[in-house]
């Protein structure tokens, strides 16, 4: 940064630094309403997580928003468990009813390109089927492909999904 070279020009840094500075408390204060009204609005629960053996990438955490209009939408965290770059990771979610039926099963593209080792945060959106409150949300990685291989690693997640759903007594 280059030093000021005149009065005024050093006054006039210093009215744009305290215009900034008076900025940013009214920029917290509408994050901070806004983070309130999310929150009033919306309802928040965690999802179960599996994963098939030796996963190249899994996720660690998972949960499950449902705002007060639109369909609930998962977030959740993706970690690269190996030395290779990931090119594609494909999540797959379980919807539960509370007897532990299965419901509704949705595939998606989850995430592209994961680097060795790197975390990263990405959603999918629930909006196959009508998810009630009482319904059970399960979510794991199914497949992944490393960057420049034609090969895929896959799972069926659907045993460990039913396996990890708590059933509820009549």
């Amino acid at each position: 940064m280059r030093r000021p070279e005149s009065t005024v020009e050093l006054e006039t840094l210093h009215k744009t630094s305290h215009s900034d500075v008076r900025y940013a408390p009214l920029m917290a204060n509408v994050l901070a309403a806004t983070v309130l009204f999310l929150a009033a609005t919306a309802g928040e629960r965690p999802a179960i997580v599996v994963a098939g053996p030796q996963p190249p990438a899994r996720i660690t955490r998972a949960t499950v928003l449902t705002p007060a209009e639109g369909p609930p939408v998962i977030l959740y965290t993706a970690v690269s468990e190996t030395e290779q770059r990931l090119d594609t990771i494909t999540v797959m979610a379980f919807v539960f009813k509370a007897d532990g039926t299965l419901k509704a099963r949705q595939v998606a593209p989850g995430r592209r390109t994961l680097e060795p080792h790197e975390t990263k945060y990405s959603t999918l959106v629930l909006d196959g089927s009508a998810i009630d409150p009482t319904d059970v949300i399960v979510i794991g990685i199914n497949q992944t492909q490393q960057v420049g291989s034609d090969d895929w690693w896959r799972a069926d997640l659907q045993r460990a999904a039913e396996a990890a759903v708590p059933l509820k007594k009549p």
